[in-house]
């Protein structure tokens, strides 16, 4: 198993959105960046477990854990004439971007915010403490279990 950051901003959709989504289920559509679709094409797998993150707000930080429950598959909104993901050049042939399920699992006991996981010695590897501009990353192990430990 592996673990994953995901960011969404929750005026868009929220920790509490996936939460009262129909079967607690949404697939994660509108990643644009080609380093992190590669990561859902292409690391991202069944089980996987994702940290919820909310980001350009007043309180950002880790909010909840998702979990993966369904692996790569063409993002339908790259077709979308309507929607602000349309991707021109896509083609059902040839997708260019991809989204995974990802099922609500829980709400962190408190926000672990980017101010505390920047002052977390032990957490050294997460892209978020380097650049953060990445809307889907990696976690390490040790450092999943050190955010689940700032957050009780």
């Amino acid at each position: 198993m592996n673990y994953w950051l995901f960011k969404t901003e929750p005026d868009a959709f929220s920790i509490d959105d996936l939460k009262n989504a129909p079967q607690q289920t949404t697939l994660w559509e509108g990643v644009r960046n080609y380093q992190a679709r590669n990561f859902m094409r292409d690391d991202i797998k069944l089980g996987d477990l994702i940290f919820i993150y909310h980001s350009s707000c007043k309180q950002v930080g880790v909010v909840g854990i998702a979990t993966v429950t369904k692996e790569a598959y063409p993002d339908p909104t790259q077709f979308d004439l309507h929607s602000d993901y349309y991707d021109a050049k896509a083609t059902p042939d040839k997708p260019r971007w991809f989204v995974v399920d990802v099922t609500y699992k829980s709400h962190l006991k408190n926000r672990v915010s980017l101010k505390d996981i920047k002052a977390n010695e032990a957490i050294t590897e997460l892209a978020l403490k380097k650049a953060g501009r990445l809307s889907v990353m990696p976690v390490t192990k040790n450092e999943w279990e050190q955010i689940i430990a700032m957050s009780n």
